[in-house]
């Protein structure tokens, strides 16, 4: 009987704790959310920078591959223009989906 008591006064003393402990996740929670989307911004522009790079850069190589009269022209330049069109989009969803 003795032992029934010491532990159900063990378990009353931790679940006492964790209700206590509850009070601060909140405004962690809310402190977390604040700074995630603080990133949003910075992270959208890089985002942006990265694909006017890789437009450059599949520019040149398309520019390249026809002066060099390669056959393969039009799939090269249809890879590098949607690579740079999924960059752009991504950010655009990822941002409004999560502001």
């Amino acid at each position: 009987m003795k032992n029934k008591m010491i532990i159900t006064l063990l378990i009353a003393c931790m679940l006492v704790q964790q209700t206590r402990a509850q009070g601060n996740g909140l405004a962690g929670i809310q402190e977390a959310t604040q700074m995630i989307t603080s990133y949003f911004d910075p992270a959208t522009k890089l985002i942006y920078a990265i694909g006017a790079v890789v437009g450059l850069i599949g520019g040149v190589k398309v520019y390249n591959k026809f002066s060099s009269g390669d056959p393969d022209t039009s799939k090269t330049a249809a890879s590098w223009f949607g690579a740079c069109i999924f960059l752009i989009v991504a950010a655009t969803i990822l941002r409004s989906f999560f502001l």
